[in-house]
């Protein structure tokens, strides 16, 4: 067969949550999740790429902007999924969680959902836009490019810092360490996939738990690459108006947050790129990334391996046989004795 004649691979991934692994294709987001009992349960979804509703989101550098909202908005949904299908007890929610559902004529999990996406958002800008800056003033104001370039050094750098500290923290935590051990196995399952080789869990353990397209590498790219672009920006404005971004720290964080879906769609664009091209000077570029994800992965065992490849196979539109709860979930694979 030629390469033209080769069937064009579809990049099926993913995400890890608390006993369970999402995969999406482009037609499906399946979920399945480990009860307690030993019991896997499953709920598959439709799913229409934003590009196929709006062909302007799909275009080169905005796709990325949209990807990153989308992450955002699909994980929270799939954390909240996930919690119901595991069967644990959801906590009550606040009163003012209550106020708002009156009040907006929304459901309660609406509520909690998009409570918790504002809080999530505001943790980020707060780690990452706002505590950098800060610790910045500290340094001398000074109306030359090289100061300007060694602020945006620092504040790269102390993200950076930040990024990696919260994942080690993290993986101290009982529960996250498990959930990045299914976060192996999402991986492990989808390099299977793209090997074309039959979806076990002996196949699949064979792979790494390193993913040239994880999410994890996205995320260093994107501050990686917000260095230079920002420093880009800054000098820019230093040239053409004699205006010094880093001495007005509101100007700063906020120049940030609007060009933040800019960086990443650069980001994404680039991610793509090392994710489907080869070479030595791609395999350099993709390392840190790579490497970064041996903190927010770890090996899994087979029964973490069987739940991804559960999702996979639903993702991929194979049947879904099994009882269905009285929730619309269907039980894949029964509890196990002495569970």
């Amino acid at each position: 067969m030629s390469k033209k004649d080769e069937p064009t691979r579809v990049d099926i991934g993913g995400q890890a949550v608390l006993e369970g692994v999402m995969m999406r294709s482009p037609e499906w987001v399946a979920l399945a999740v480990r009860r307690p009992d030993g019991s896997i349960v499953m709920k598959r979804d439709p799913w229409v790429a934003p590009a196929k509703k709006h062909k302007w989101m799909g275009l080169p550098f905005i796709r990325g902007a949209v990807s990153m909202a989308m992450m955002l908005t699909v994980g929270m949904k799939t954390l909240s999924d996930s919690a119901k299908m595991s069967g644990q007890e959801e906590e009550e929610p606040s009163k003012f969680e209550k106020w708002l559902s009156e009040k907006l004529g929304k459901s309660i999990e609406t509520v909690v959902m998009a409570v918790a996406a504002v809080l999530a958002v505001v943790l980020s800008v707060g780690l990452f836009v706002l505590l950098p800056n800060a610790i910045i003033k500290l340094f001398p104001d000074s109306g030359s490019s090289g100061m300007l370039l060694m602020k945006n050094l620092i504040t790269g750098l102390v993200r950076t810092v930040i990024l990696v500290g919260y994942m080690m923290l993290c993986r101290r935590i009982p529960d996250m360490l498990r959930t990045f051990r299914y976060h192996g196995a999402e991986h492990k399952t989808v390099y299977c996939n793209e090997h074309n080789l039959e979806l076990t869990p002996e196949n699949a353990q064979q792979f790494t738990t390193l993913h040239p397209r994880c999410g994890t590498s996205f995320i260093l790219i994107t501050f990686i690459l917000s260095i230079i672009f920002y420093s880009i920006i800054d000098v820019l404005v230093l040239i053409l108006t004699g205006y010094n971004m880093g001495n007005s720290y509101l100007l700063r964080v906020l120049s940030r947050i609007v060009l933040l879906p800019l960086v990443a769609g650069i980001s994404y664009e680039a991610l793509f790129f090392l994710a489907h091209h080869e070479g030595k000077a791609c395999d350099i570029l993709r390392k840190p990334g790579m490497q970064l994800q041996r903190l927010t992965t770890a090996e899994p065992d087979a029964s973490m391996l069987e739940v991804a490849i559960a999702a996979m196979k639903a993702a991929k539109g194979e049947p879904m046989e099994g009882e269905v709860t009285p929730e619309g979930y269907v039980i894949v694979s029964p509890a196990k004795e002495n569970a």
